[in-house]
């Protein structure tokens, strides 16, 4: 059984996004043991500077590198990642399936992003879209192509 952390910068408020979540960790969790973490997003003024920025994304690497698991391939989520459909999605996780790897860790970032340094960590960057999300609902998303790969995996109908 595949072993999934997804580490959100941020925590979920709205109800709608709550069920969502809710709703795919239930149907994830005949596939997989999926822990998901929410750790604190560092507050910012209303105009940041660009020094603010980088001090708060700083400290919540910080908090990511200490809640990562050991043996992990880590997956980072940002804009300059890569764009893979969800065919491609699932042949990556796939692949790493058959590493040493224990731990399959997706990061996503608060407001700001990530830190250069979990970038730098990183097995892979992907990408959802060129488009900006919020990042609460990116979690939501993510999680539906998590389920949506397991299911291209096992040739079920609901990709298509």
């Amino acid at each position: 059984m595949y072993n999934i952390t997804i580490l959100c910068v941020g925590k979920l408020k709205e109800k709608f996004y709550i069920e969502a979540s809710g709703e795919y960790l239930k149907r994830l969790s005949r596939y997989c043991k999926l822990n998901l973490v929410e750790l604190k997003e560092e507050r910012l003024p209303e105009n940041p500077s660009q020094a603010q920025i980088d001090t708060a994304l700083a400290k919540e690497a910080d908090a990511i590198r200490a809640k990562l698991p050991p043996n992990s391939s880590i997956v980072a989520m940002c804009i300059e990642g890569r764009l893979r459909s969800s065919t491609e999605m699932a042949d990556m996780i796939a692949t790493w399936g058959n590493s040493s790897a224990k731990n399959l860790v997706f990061i996503i970032g608060g407001s700001f992003g990530l830190h250069p340094s979990i970038k730098s960590q990183a097995w892979a960057m992907l990408s959802m879209s060129p488009m900006t999300f919020p990042h609460h609902l990116a979690r939501v998303m993510l999680l539906e192509q998590i389920y949506r790969t397991f299911q291209i995996l096992e040739g079920t109908k609901y990709h298509k």
